[in-house]
């Protein structure tokens, strides 16, 4: 699987988290801090860059850091067609994949431990899309809800 992953800070969790993606064989595409040629590493171009990486097919799935993870989240999810899920623990991870198809996992870089880290990534990965009707709806009004028909029918 082809993983972007971009950060405003490179840390010692950047580092685990990458080297944990090296050793589950995915390739990876670095934006931000975690590309030593990237001028601009603030956390929305950071995030938005990993966010158009997936919107356009260029990754599979992407990965964003900030210090709390909300900024990362709220860039990314500006981007249409992603939905990032800034995730505590591995239960968040596996819940953002089944019912919200999240494809873009958010990390705190204050809040996650390494340990935690490993865990959410192992939910991410082994977790698959729910594919039940109920659960597919709720992405099509997602969907909608990008393109503003929802919001022009209330």
């Amino acid at each position: 699987m082809k993983i972007a992953i971009g950060s405003d800070e490179r840390t010692h969790l950047t580092d685990i988290v990458l080297a944990e993606l090296k050793q589950r064989g995915h390739q990876i595409i670095t934006f931000g801090s975690l590309d030593k040629h990237e001028s601009e590493v603030d956390w929305p171009i950071s995030s938005s860059k990993v966010a158009l990486a997936v919107a356009t097919h260029q990754a599979d799935e992407g990965i964003v850091f900030c210090w709390t993870g909300t900024g990362a989240s709220i860039a990314a999810n500006k981007v249409s067609g992603i939905r990032a899920a800034l995730c505590h623990d591995a239960e968040t991870a596996r819940g953002a994949r089944i019912w919200n198809h999240a494809n873009v996992l958010v990390l705190s870089l204050r809040a996650t431990t390494d340990a935690i880290a490993k865990e959410i990534l192992e939910a991410w990965f082994s977790t698959p899309y729910s594919n039940d009707d109920w659960n597919l709806q709720q992405m099509q009004r997602i969907t909608e809800l990008e393109k503003s028909t929802l919001l022009q029918k209330t």
